[in-house]
């Protein structure tokens, strides 16, 4: 297939469906768009790390409430990660389409999750003291 081939039906592919709807952005909308993928993968990242960092903190944090706290942090990490893309796929498919941008749905509960976690930790590190 050349360049000056008309495009054939959409196969399977995700990426496929994705660029046969709707019309190309402007592509400083979809590099945006990218960045904020990135930076929900950052924050994934992150998290994951904080859990781990927790886990292995034997001396701060109770057993228990350390490895629970740890794993939440860990798993609340995996899901911004896997969710990451979708909010970017969402994200895309609205500009192609020319339509109101989706609202981020996982931002209060990342931020009030997150609000819990570090209270949690606190009063904890407080009692151990």
């Amino acid at each position: 297939m050349t360049a000056m081939d008309p495009p054939g039906p959409p196969s399977g592919r995700w990426h496929d469906r994705l660029l046969a709807e709707g019309e190309d952005p402007d592509p400083r909308f979809t590099l945006a768009n990218e960045r904020t993928f990135l930076a929900w993968i950052r924050t994934a990242l992150a998290m994951i790390a904080g859990g781990i960092g927790l886990a292995l903190s034997d001396h701060l944090v109770a057993g228990p409430l350390r490895t629970g706290l740890a794993a939440g942090l860990s798993a609340t990490g995996a899901l911004v990660a896997a969710l990451a893309f979708r909010r970017w796929l969402r994200t895309e498919r609205a500009l192609r389409r020319a339509e109101t941008l989706p609202l981020p749905a996982l931002a209060p509960v990342l931020s009030y999750g997150l609000a819990i976690a570090a209270v949690v930790l606190l009063v904890a590190l407080l009692a151990a003291r």
